[in-house]
């Protein structure tokens, strides 16, 4: 299998462990030392480093502090150690009761089969509105 699609197929059994909730299956193939860029003016905006702050810092916020939080992609686009995947997030802010649908670009580096960078795309405004 060629680099491309075997990338490829990492980055879609992340986002195949978000859909279900497992979160071991999201942190899977992420390096140790893994960098997490949220983007500026998103609500989690920064650099995570490492699976553990990852959790901490983004994830565990969002499973407290949104209803029905989803990041689907509806396409992917790779060429050598990149990926990247094209979707829409969408949820319900709880402190507000706001929903929102927004669309995404994510960029993944891999490095030997691992995710190594994340760098989020995404229409903050979109979502900064759920939560006012």
């Amino acid at each position: 299998m060629p680099d491309t699609q075997r990338n490829t197929a990492v980055v879609q059994r992340l986002y195949a462990g978000f859909a279900t909730g497992d979160l071991e299956a999201v942190l899977a193939d992420m390096a140790p030392d893994i960098q997490w860029t949220e983007a500026e003016g998103y609500p989690y905006a920064g650099l995570y480093s490492g699976p553990d702050a990852i959790v901490q810092g983004v994830f565990a916020r969002l499973a407290t502090e949104w209803e029905g939080y989803r990041a689907e992609p509806d396409a992917y686009v790779a060429q050598g150690d990149r990926v990247v995947a094209l979707g829409h997030y969408s949820g319900r802010y709880l402190k507000t009761g706001k929903a929102f649908r927004a669309p995404f670009a994510h960029v993944w580096t891999l490095l030997d089969g691992k995710l190594v960078r994340f760098v989020q795309y995404t229409d903050t405004a979109v979502v900064m509105k759920a939560l006012e």
